[in-house]
C-alpha cells in the first residue's frame, strides 16, 4: 500500500509557543518517527499574507519557524521541510481548483465570516480564497491525512469536496483528506478564552521566552480570591491547572486542586514556581536554538533541500492535473 502522505504547517506569524510545542510539533515528532508515514511539514508563509502582516517581521518569522522546527527535533532527513512559497505549485494548482468553487461557498464558511469581523477593512480575495489554497496544500502532494483541529474542519470538508468535484469532472485521482488527531495536548489561552494563539497578545508563552518574560505573562493569568469549586473554577484558574499538569506533574496539579477547594491558595507563590518549571522545560530548547542560530549553512541547506524533494512532488501533481484539464498537446 505504501506509506500514507501526512502535510501540516504553521503561519509565520511569529515564533512558536508552548501551545504549538505542545499542541502540533510534538505530534509531528511522533509521526516523524513511524515508518508508515511520508511526512511534510511547511512554514505556511503564503497563509500569513491572508491577513495584515508587516513585510519586515514576515521576512524573520518565516525562518524563526524553520529554526525552531530544527530545534524541537524535525528531522530533514527523516521529513521535508519546506517554505510553502517556495513551492509555485501551491499558487498555480489553487487557481485550477478555484475554477469549480462558487463564491457562495466560501462567503458562507464560518471561519471566512469570523476573520472578516476580525478584520472588516481588509476581506480580501486572498482570505475568501484561503480555504482554495489550504486545499491546493493538501492536494498538490495528494496527502490523505492532515493533523489539524477541529476548527479547521469546514476546511478540510472544502478539501474533499474540491478533490471529489475533479476527480469526477477531470478523472484525476485526489484523495479526500482526512482530519485525525496525532498526539499532541490542547493548551489553552492565558488570558483563559480559547487556545493560545500568536495572533492574541498575551495568551502565549514563547519557547524563547527568557524566565522574566515567562514570570510575567503567568503572573497575568487571570485567577479568583484563591478558594472554590473545581468544577466550577474561573477559565484563568483552569488555564493555571492545566499548565501546572503539564510542567509540574499530575501529582501536584491533584494537591493544588484540593488545596483549592479546602485551604486555599497562594497565587504569587504558584505562579511563580510554575514560570520557573516552564523555564527550566524549555532551556534545554533555548541553549540548542542557540547553537543552531549561528549555522546559516546548515539552515540554508535544510531550507534548499526541502524545497527540491517537495518541488519535485508538487511538479509531477500539477503535470497531471494540466493533462487531465486540457493542457496538453
Amino acid at each position: 500500500m505504501g506509506k500514507k502522505r501526512v502535510l501540516s504547517g504553521i503561519r509565520a506569524t511569529g515564533r512558536l509557543h508552548i501551545g504549538n510545542y505542545f499542541g502540533a510539533i510534538k505530534g509531528m515528532l511522533n509521526l516523524q518517527e513511524k515508518n508508515e508515514y511520508e511526512t511534510l511539514y511547511m512554514v505556511a508563509d503564503l497563509h500569513t499574507i491572508t491577513t495584515p502582516y508587516e513585510v519586515e517581521k514576515l521576512r524573520i518569522d518565516r525562518r524563526e519557524i524553520i529554526i525552531d522546527y530544527l530545534v524541537a527535533g524535525l528531522d530533514p532527513e527523516k521529513s521535508i521541510i519546506f517554505y510553502q512559497s517556495d513551492i509555485k505549485e501551491h499558487t498555480e494548482l489553487a487557481f485550477y481548483l478555484s475554477t469549480i468553487v462558487t463564491i457562495s461557498r466560501m462567503q458562507h464558511l464560518p471561519t471566512y465570516k469570523d476573520k472578516v469581523k476580525q478584520y472588516p477593512k481588509d476581506n480580501t480575495m486572498a482570505l475568501l480564497n484561503y480555504p482554495i489554497l489550504m486545499a491546493s496544500d493538501i492536494l498538490l502532494y495528494k496527502a490523505g491525512l492532515v493533523p489539524v483541529g477541529i476548527d479547521q474542519e469546514p476546511h478540510l470538508e472544502i478539501a474533499r469536496e474540491i478533490a471529489r468535484k475533479m476527480n469526477s469532472k477531470y478523472g484525476t485521482d485526489f484523495p479526500e483528506p482526512a482530519r485525525f488527531v496525532s498526539e499532541g495536548e490542547y493548551i489553552p489561552s492565558l488570558t483563559g478564552e480559547g487556545k493560545m494563539s500568536k495572533s492574541i497578545e498575551g495568551s502565549f508563552i514563547n519557547l524563547t521566552d527568557s524566565l522574566e518574560v515567562i514570570e510575567k505573562k503567568v503572573a497575568k493569568i487571570p485567577t479568583d480570591s484563591g478558594k472554590g469549586s473545581v468544577k466550577n473554577a474561573s477559565a484563568g484558574v483552569i488555564v493555571l491547572f492545566k499548565l501546572i499538569e503539564l510542567f509540574q506533574g499530575k501529582d501536584l496539579k491533584s494537591k493544588v486542586e484540593k488545596d483549592y477547594e479546602n485551604n486555599g491558595l497562594t497565587y504569587s507563590d504558584i505562579k511563580k514556581s510554575l514560570a520557573k518549571a516552564i523555564y527550566d522545560e524549555l532551556t534545554p530548547f533555548q541553549t540548542k536554538r542557540n547553537k543552531i542560530i549561528k549555522d546559516d549553512k546548515f539552515i540554508n541547506e535544510v531550507i534548499e533541500q526541502g524545497a527540491n524533494k517537495a518541488r519535485e512532488i508538487a511538479k509531477k501533481t500539477v503535470s497531471e492535473i494540466k493533462e487531465k484539464m486540457g493542457f496538453s498537446l
